[in-house]
């Protein structure tokens, strides 16, 4: 009996040091990124969009809106420290095709956005 005890004992104490080990090693493994995450997400109103842009190595980030023909509506230019953020009404804009674009420390994210009407009320979606 004694020796079963001991056994199991030692059992347990040799798993727990693989996984204690596996752990400390898969650790050294993570790299940091340098990519931004840019996040869009609807108003609560859904009215709009915001575009959330967090950049680890960037001091600024641009956003454009663009219709179908490629003429450019809106540029803005954001400057902060760790997050950007801005909220745009898009339920102004013509039912018709648009494009945001995002750029931020060499990398950019475009979303394609559709306006349209549905019943009284002005719609958008954000196309994938």
């Amino acid at each position: 009996m004694k020796n079963s005890i001991k056994l199991t004992a030692l059992l347990l104490l040799v798993s727990a040091g693989l996984f204690a080990a596996t752990s400390a090693k898969a650790d050294g493994l993570v790299v940091p990124t340098t990519k931004d995450e840019v996040t869009f997400s609807s108003l609560p109103s859904n009215k709009g969009l915001a575009v959330k842009v967090e950049s680890p190595a960037s001091d600024k980030a641009i956003v454009m809106i663009y219709d179908k023909d490629g003429n450019v509506l809106r540029k803005d230019v954001l400057s902060a420290g760790q997050a950007f953020e801005k909220a745009y009404i898009l339920t102004q804009l013509e039912n018709g095709d648009y494009t945001i674009e995002v750029t931020s420390n060499k990398q950019v994210v475009k979303k394609d956005i559709h306006v349209y009407d549905e019943g009284n009320t002005r719609m958008f979606i954000v196309k994938e």
